[in-house]
């Protein structure tokens, strides 16, 4: 338990390597557990060693640590706005573990991103949230996010995903 009166506790942000995978898959099944989407998360440190770390990074994730503690991560990708004609920063993923909440730490990865978008010129920050999570869509509000409600996510997978890239239809 972190002691949020402490004024010394030491918080940094950093780039993940690869020695992080185990750190970053606990997030994700935090993550998955509070979001009672335990059963969707299959990953496993080889699959995110692979597909973060490998040739061909698919994304990118940021550590927060307090006092040398891995206490939240933000994971996210570049993806292309044709209207804009610019690359957009998608945030996927956003977690910071409940013994370090109240420290700041969402706000400070947010802002990191925010800048880290800035800097590559990206168009658009973005990202969904679960329409049921009232802390984080206020906390987003407080941010200054807007919701893009004429806007509805669409998703294939597993067996229709496998259907349609075999040409059939669900």
């Amino acid at each position: 338990m972190v002691d949020r009166n402490a004024p010394d506790s030491k918080i940094v942000l950093r780039p993940a390597s690869s020695d992080d995978v185990p750190h970053i898959l606990a997030f994700i099944r935090e993550l998955a557990e509070y979001e009672k989407l335990a059963h969707e998360a299959v990953a496993d440190e080889a699959m995110l060693a692979a597909e973060l770390f490998g040739e061909n990074p698919a994304a990118e994730v940021v550590i927060a640590e307090v006092d040398g503690q891995p206490a939240g991560f933000a994971l996210f990708f570049h993806n292309f706005s044709t209207f804009l004609g610019q690359r957009g920063l998608y945030l996927e993923d956003l977690f910071v573990r409940p013994a370090f909440r109240g420290l700041g730490l969402g706000r400070r990865l947010m802002i990191h991103l925010a800048q880290l978008a800035v800097a590559r010129n990206c168009g658009r920050f973005e990202w969904s949230v679960l329409d049921w999570n009232a802390p984080a869509i206020a906390f987003y509000r407080e941010l200054g996010a807007v919701p893009l409600d004429e806007w509805t996510v669409q998703r294939l997978s597993g067996a229709a995903l496998a259907g349609l890239a075999n040409g059939r239809d669900a």
